[in-house]
């Protein structure tokens, strides 16, 4: 424990899962931090450019995968999950079948997550620091070189599955995660197992064939990557697989079984927000550059700004019938300043014999 501390081990973890969960999170667990085969794993997958241009996934060397090297001091992760599905949200297959409306990643319907799980995750160290005196700390949600999934795993929140994505036999996957690396010597709670079995449904679904074999995705292939992560051209083979997908993608998560447990969140936040879950796409394109600014204020949209958000539904009207409203709309764009609007503008039009 902290100096001076003489609170039970266990009985102090017992307080922290009572917290947790009265701050929201719908589990909470503890774990080491060795992370020796997940290092293997990630140097692997990097050795073969599945990052494409997410650079920052190497930068820090191997801080990512040595949690004391990130943090000098920490012997133990707290990890968290915060279930996100909005259960006022359209029906996820209802957009997707509509080439005229926009699809986008249930996540990123409502406020943005980091804050809101930082700060909640603040009030859990404050709560622990009450009980224990001061220690050494340090929040993240998906903001610093942190391996999240494994550590969650590790923390028994959940396994791997065959996506990539952490799976809870109990809840499915729509989920956040978040950690607290502490310098508390907390006892390691048991990894979770792995529950895929022979299923390939995320595998089968996937529209760009991104999940390359079980447990492995080539990030490149990816249409979150493809719409959120890259910021040039998206590759032309590519654009008539992303359909109407204009922000993120949640194919292997709706087809996987596990999911049937899932349950909707219960924060206001993630709520969805401007009507964003049955939007057209001629309505998102028409909006400009302050419009988008304004509508996407406290959500995770707006780190890919205007452009590319314009990019992004260019190649989703190229993928939708050759409607009037279709036409006019890519019409409307094929003059904007940026030259990657208007390529895809152009790529667009030539879908549609214009």
């Amino acid at each position: 424990m902290a100096s001076g501390s003489d609170i039970n081990p266990e009985a102090l973890k017992a307080q922290i899962r009572a917290w947790g969960g009265e701050l929201g999170f719908q589990a909470l667990g503890f774990t080491h931090i060795d992370l020796g085969q997940d290092e293997q794993a990630l140097e692997h997958w990097l050795a073969l450019d599945r990052h494409g241009s997410m650079d920052y996934m190497q930068r820090h060397g191997r801080k990512r995968t040595r949690p004391d090297e990130l943090v000098p001091g920490t012997v133990s992760v707290i990890s968290v999950r915060m279930d996100y599905l909005p259960g006022d949200a359209a029906p996820m297959a209802e957009n997707l079948d509509d080439p005229e409306r926009a699809y986008i990643s249930r996540y990123a319907l409502g406020r943005d997550y980091h804050k809101l799980i930082r700060a909640r995750l603040q009030k859990l160290a404050d709560r622990i620091a009450e009980t224990v005196g001061p220690f050494g700390y340090r929040a993240f949600t998906d903001s610093a070189p942190v391996l999240e999934k494994p550590l969650a795993r590790n923390a028994g929140l959940g396994w791997l599955g065959k996506h990539t994505n952490l799976i809870d036999s109990g809840s499915g996957s729509w989920f956040f995660l978040g950690e607290l690396y502490t310098d508390l010597p907390l006892a390691p709670d048991a990894p979770a197992s792995e529950h895929c079995g022979s299923c390939r449904r995320c595998l089968d679904a996937c529209p760009t064939g991104a999940i390359v074999a079980p447990f492995e995705l080539d990030a490149r292939l990816c249409i979150s990557y493809l719409t959120i992560e890259l910021h040039g051209p998206i590759p032309e083979p590519l654009r008539p697989m992303i359909g109407n997908r204009i922000y993120g993608c949640d194919d292997c998560q709706m087809v996987c079984p596990w999911n049937k447990f899932a349950r909707p969140t219960l924060e206001p936040d993630f709520a969805v927000r401007h009507g964003l879950d049955r939007a057209s796409l001629a309505e998102l394109f028409a909006w400009d550059e302050p419009t988008f600014l304004e509508r996407t204020a406290g959500s995770p949209i707006r780190r890919i700004g205007h452009e590319r958000w314009l990019r992004n539904i260019a190649v989703a009207l190229g993928n939708a019938p050759g409607t009037p409203e279709t036409l006019a709309a890519l019409r409307s764009r094929q003059q904007h300043p940026s030259e990657l609007v208007r390529e895809h503008v152009a790529w667009a039009l030539a879908r549609h014999g214009v």
